[in-house]
């Protein structure tokens, strides 16, 4: 073992993975054993946590291993891999630099050292506060040092590496020490690196304590809900940063101060004793700007991550006055500014091409966007107080975009025809926002009376009357999540909907199977919703109408890119449920499209490179299997007008001889014997489970599939095993990020206050 922790220190990441595997595997076991009846088994999905071992044999075999353990601690905070959350990085030169892009290597490395510094937490606390404390206090006194030598014109090592792993290790433990330990635990570790923070000097060396400063605060939300000064300090510091230029920075404070905010959102509008609420004084920061301002020297994206995070503040105001007033606070300077752009276009509409003024809007769109998502349902006055002015802007920029698009194809991808766009798509997104995220009945009824209506001409006449090129996914995303939403408070309204939108979309999206990604992608979203929400709008297609719809659904399920192709099996099988569950029309519409679903269920399940299908391709055929035999149909499947057809005694007889001739025609390496097998377990096998393990065993029989990988026709299997680890997982204390973890915020705020 002494041999085996010297060579994980071996600096070949291969050697360190294979290394680190091995000590996840041991220290879970030491933690299984310690945490569950008698002697501990080696599978997640048998453990029993929180019951002691019997007759004391895990604590006897920990003992044995404590001098391994301790040794483990120290190579974990040493090598801890980089969380994904953290933005800053050193280059090869020492320079600290904001990453580009993220390591999934190292990303899925964090998470193993991370659960083994977890179980290696929970085998002995005390030695994992000892190890990392000391090692920070060193870490501390060798950076003085160094300073000490620097002012003194002497070298000195300019890596943050071992400071940064050692805080990646602290941020990754949180959770797994009871409240008052990781109260103490804590406040040591911040106040050391805060104290590092002030006496360094360097851009560089100031970026680089920062960004675990920041970290670190972060992963332990339920600390900094417990100790309102010192998470009062804490975002204090965060607001200190987002001034700061250094690449990554301002990013990774915006982000921290969101994930504090989610988690401790209460403890800003509950004013302290003596003391205005925080968001007040927040507020009035914001409003008056200046340098001091936390939103000055913010880009637009960092901006919209601080009015998410605020926007979680106001939501969560204790009176519905106090949310209103926070609410008119916190989008003051957006509609100011808002205001500015309206009139100057009102006096000068060609203003309204310049560029700059487009980017301008479309940046406080998406600000009150950000808001919106936070706040719900809350949000709906500010949006009534913006939505007219919004749709002339809207109806503007279409007109702009259409005329440039129809005179030449190409102008789509000059750069003003683009920030046209993207202030219109960000109108539709700021509405779809809106709507997703309110689940009050109230502000969907305004939306439904007064906002629908008002969209009509300027969002669907414009996407019906636009060339191809011309046309926003986002206006079939925002119909779809409006249906959802509204369901029978716009059933009427669904027709003129596909009156605009379903001939023109289809026309886009038939042609070829590359053109328009987006665009099919989100139709299918709003068939799902219509069929999900609006069922009885398909009973009054015509035959043609509804035609067009299976045939868009079969082009779909038959599409080579994945999720077009998961989107269509999944409305087939949600329609031919509605339907079935409809005894009026169940009869004519499975007489109609019966067959013609079997048989092209049968080619892309036969088709191998629709195998990620295959769990859907069972629902579905189980599905036809059944409804042919089980009395919900009340006539026969077969064409009884043309004499030239044989007749059968039954649905079920027919369907087996059509699915035995289908089956023969796609695999004419199998027998007879072996089809009519296989198809007559088909109708015979009712549980879903055993249908699809008898169709994956035709399938894996036949030449197409013999000799292919085919671990994606298990995939299913394989989720719910991984589902059952996680859950049997999410038991151990500190095991899940603890942003993951639904935790109680507003019990947790009562018991401390009570407290």
């Amino acid at each position: 073992m002494h041999y085996l922790v010297s060579i994980s220190y071996v600096d070949d990441a291969e050697v360190f993975k294979g290394c680190v595997d091995y000590w996840h595997h041991l220290v879970l076991d030491l933690f299984s054993q310690e945490n569950i009846e008698g002697v501990g088994p080696t599978s997640l999905s048998t453990l029993n946590w929180g019951a002691p071992a019997a007759g004391g044999a895990g604590s006897l075999r920990k003992k044995m291993y404590e001098e391994v353990l301790s040794l483990l601690r120290l190579l974990m905070m040493d090598k801890m891999a980089k969380p994904e959350e953290v933005l800053l990085v050193e280059d090869e030169n020492g320079n600290v630099v904001r990453e580009e892009m993220k390591d999934a290597d190292v990303v899925a490395l964090y998470k193993v050292m991370r659960e083994a510094l977890v179980y290696l937490t929970h085998l002995n606390t005390k030695d994992t506060w000892d190890k990392m404390l000391g090692h920070l206090e060193t870490l501390h006194n060798e950076r003085k040092e160094a300073q000490e030598r620097a002012l003194a014109g002497q070298p000195r090592a300019e890596s943050w590496g071992a400071l940064n792993r050692l805080c990646w290790a602290i941020g990754s433990i949180s959770g797994t020490m009871r409240p008052e330990e990781e109260s103490k635990f804590l406040v040591m570790v911040i106040k050391n690196l805060l104290d590092l923070c002030e006496k360094v000097s360097g851009k560089d060396n100031k970026a680089a304590i920062a960004s675990n400063i920041m970290y670190v605060v972060g992963q332990y939300p339920r600390f900094l809900r417990q100790h309102w000064k010192f998470l009062r300090t804490v975002v204090n510091k965060l607001f200190e940063f987002m001034h700061e230029k250094h690449p990554g920075v301002q990013d990774m404070a915006c982000e921290t101060f969101l994930k504090i905010c989610s988690k401790c959102k209460r403890k800003f509008v509950q004013p302290p004793a003596g003391e205005l609420p925080f968001i007040t004084t927040l507020l009035q920061s914001i409003i008056d700007g200046g340098p001091s301002s936390p939103i000055s020297d913010l880009e637009p994206r960092q901006l919209h991550l601080f009015y998410e995070a605020v926007g979680l503040m106001v939501g969560s105001a204790v009176t519905v006055k106090d949310m209103m007033d926070y609410l008119k606070g916190l989008m003051m300077r957006p509609n100011q500014a808002w205001d500015a752009f309206i009139q100057r276009a009102q006096q000068d509409p060609a203003s309204l091409q310049d560029q700059a003024t487009a980017r301008g809007l479309a940046n406080i769109l998406q600000t009150n966007a950000a808001a919106c998502h936070s706040l719900g349902a809350a949000f709906l006055p500010q949006l009534q107080r913006i939505f007219p002015t919004m749709m002339q802007v809207y109806q503007h920029y279409s007109q702009l975009v259409s005329s440039a698009v129809a005179e030449n194809p190409v102008n789509a991808r000059t750069s003003a025809v683009k920030a046209y766009r993207t202030v219109k798509k960000t109108v539709l997104r700021l509405v779809e926002v809106f709507l997703s995220s309110c689940d009050e009945q109230a502000p969907l009824t305004t939306v439904a009376d007064k906002m629908v209506p008002m969209m009509e001409e300027p969002v669907l006449g414009d996407y019906a009357a636009s060339v191809p090129d011309a046309r926003d996914g986002e206006v079939l995303s925002l119909y779809a999540t409006l249906v959802d939403k509204l369901g029978a408070q716009v059933e009427n309204y669904v027709q003129n909907i596909f009156k605009y939108v379903f001939d023109s979309t289809l026309a886009m999206i038939t042609q070829d199977m590359s053109q328009y990604p987006e665009v099919r992608l989100k139709f299918f979203g709003l068939l799902r919703a219509i069929n999900s929400r609006c069922f009885r709008v398909f009973f009054s297609m015509s035959q043609e109408q509804m035609k067009l719809v299976m045939d868009s659904i079969v082009w779909a399920f038959r599409h080579t890119e994945r999720n077009v192709a998961e989107t269509g099996l999944h409305l087939l099988a949600e329609m031919l449920s509605s339907f079935q569950a409809t005894q009026e029309f169940a009869t004519p519409f499975h007489q109609a499209y019966f067959t013609m679903v079997l048989r092209e269920i049968i080619t892309v399940m036969t088709d191998t490179f629709h195998k990620p299908g295959f769990k859907m391709h069972v629902r579905v055929l189980h599905h036809l299997f059944t409804v042919c035999q089980d009395g919900t149909l009340q006539g026969p499947l077969w064409d009884t007008t043309n004499p030239g057809l044989a007749s059968f005694p039954d649905n079920k007889t027919f369907v087996a001889s059509f699915t035995t001739d289908l089956l023969q025609k796609a695999f004419p390496n199998l027998t007879e014997s072996q089809i009519r097998a296989s198809v007559e377990g088909m109708l015979a096998f009712r549980d879903v489970a055993t249908f699809k393990s008898h169709l994956r065993d035709f399938l894996v029989q036949s030449k197409q599939f013999a000799d292919a990988d085919n671990r994606v026709l298990y995939e299913e299997e394989v989720e719910k095993q991984k589902d059952l680890e996680r859950e049997q997982l999410a038991r151990i204390a500190g095991i899940l990020n603890p942003y993951e973890v639904q935790d109680g915020q507003d019990d947790m705020d009562k018991e401390v206050e009570g407290a």
